[in-house]
């Protein structure tokens, strides 16, 4: 059996990233298995569900690399498939018209809660004959069972138990012959072959509900596995605030989508005590089973640290655009062509220095910014009347230097022990000159990256 599992967010709102985990699990299972990871737009909320939240959930799973098979879905453009469905439960005597008016079912709950009993509604029509009908506005019910109990195999929750006299008649179609969410995702995922359904546990309940459609239609049940929710590191459910909870808010924060995938995909799954992995490693080792039961916490410096990590080891011509993207993302000016020729000789020496985009351009300032440098406080501080006189006198020795690291090197330990200072005590002057900044790469490192014209021109612009 092939492999086919669903993403179907609600546009009425953002990518939030429990969602993020939630497609990725079911990209990573899919891509995994050979199969097809299928995107359908759950959008019968016509009140609440726009374009933009729409588009808003396609550019974040675009941004974590999440590619999707075929085009999404439309829900509501599928509501007469819906419809057809309740009406064949209908005819094969598995559903119900109801004629109870919304008042009398209130009047109901309302006198249940007087009395605390039960307020589970059982409605008068269930089995009352067609030809006993009145002519009046009416929803379609399922019938569910109302003895024993059903269980249902999870693949997470493993056996889950369901007395069915807490399953109610459920609604398919509303009174305007609209059908319902509950209605609609089954036959979706019946119609687009979904063999797995990969979601949040807070949609367990659900589960029981919707299986009530898949028994009176006699179609094939997919496999099941609920995931747990994501909690802050307080415990409690991911929100506000603990910070960012939208893809888009860490794509705007500056995380490597590579990182964010490997993070997401250890939130809540598991495969031995692996930490750092690959997309490609992560889709051969991903299986339900490394799934665990409890919440996952989300701890932002572990996310910054597998992000570091993958920083480090990114190609650069893939690092070089993603940087161009995040740029773009957050309304920053693009790199010019010799902003980003510099960036790529400087990435041996910054890669390893940064976990997110925006300290990795901070950190390659001594690149990016124009002559001449504005230095801060404490670059500033390194540049005294001595210190501009020594590496006045080392600008002219860097001339005719070989421009390797050991020439170097020697050149600026020769100058320092030529004024009885230690090579480190050189070194701050000569990375405020070449950086503006007290903090950067090497010094050394910043020479072979900026060249030898540059550097003895900005060496000049210190000294003049």
């Amino acid at each position: 059996m092939s492999v086919v599992t669903r993403f179907a967010p609600s546009p009425t709102g953002a990518l939030h990233i429990g969602g993020a985990r939630t497609a990725l699990f079911n990209w990573l299972y899919a891509r995994g298995k050979g199969g097809k990871f299928l995107l359908r737009i759950e959008d019968t909320d016509k009140a609440r569900s726009t374009d933009e939240n729409r588009q808003a959930i396609l550019d974040g799973l675009t941004w974590l690399g999440l590619d999707w098979d075929g085009e999404p879905s439309s829900q509501a453009s599928n509501a007469d498939r819906h419809a057809a469905v309740a009406h064949e439960m209908l005819d094969a005597g598995k559903a119900y018209k109801c004629f109870s008016t919304p008042e009398e079912i209130e009047a109901f709950r309302e006198k249940a809660r007087a009395e605390k009993t039960s307020t589970l509604f059982r409605s008068p029509w269930r089995d009352v004959a067609a030809a006993d009908h009145p002519d009046a506005p009416h929803v379609v019910r399922v019938k569910a069972p109302r003895e024993g109990q059903t269980t249902l195999h999870d693949e997470v929750q493993g056996d889950v138990t369901w007395s069915n006299d807490q399953l109610d008649d459920m609604i398919l179609l509303r009174s305007d012959g609209s059908p319902v969410y509950m209605l609609a995702v089954v036959v979706d995922d019946h119609d687009m072959g979904v063999t797995h359904v990969i979601r949040g546990d807070d949609h367990l309940a659900n589960a029981f509900r919707q299986n009530l459609i898949y028994e009176a239609m006699g179609w094939d049940k997919p496999t099941l596995a609920h995931i747990p929710l994501i909690y802050g590191p307080d415990g409690k459910k991911l929100s506000k605030r603990h910070g960012a909870t939208g893809a888009a808010e860490y794509q705007a924060l500056g995380y490597p989508a590579a990182g964010m995938r490997n993070y997401l995909a250890r939130l809540g799954w598991s495969h031995g005590d692996d930490e750092f992995f690959s997309d490609a490693q992560a889709k051969e080792w991903f299986d339900l089973g490394g799934i665990g039961k409890s919440p996952a916490r989300f701890d932002f410096k572990k996310l910054e640290n597998i992000c570091g990590q993958h920083i480090a080891v990114a190609d650069d011509a893939a690092l070089l655009q993603e940087l161009q993207e995040f740029l773009a993302a957050t309304d920053q000016p693009a790199l010019t062509e010799t902003q980003a020729d510099g960036m790529v000789k400087a990435f041996y020496c910054l890669k390893e220095r940064a976990k997110t985009f925006p300290e990795l351009i901070d950190k390659a300032y001594f690149v990016l910014a124009e002559r001449p440098l504005q230095p801060d406080e404490k670059a500033t501080n390194q540049l005294t009347d001595v210190s501009r006189g020594i590496l006045s006198e080392l600008t002219p020795q860097l001339q005719n230097a070989s421009w390797s690291r050991d020439a170097l090197e020697g050149i600026v330990a020769s100058t320092a022990e030529a004024h009885d200072m230690k090579l480190g005590k050189l070194a701050g002057p000569l990375r405020a000159a070449l950086a503006g900044r007290a903090v950067s790469p090497s010094v050394f490192d910043m020479m072979l990256v900026l060249g030898r014209d540059e550097t003895i021109a900005r060496l000049k612009d210190t000294s003049a």
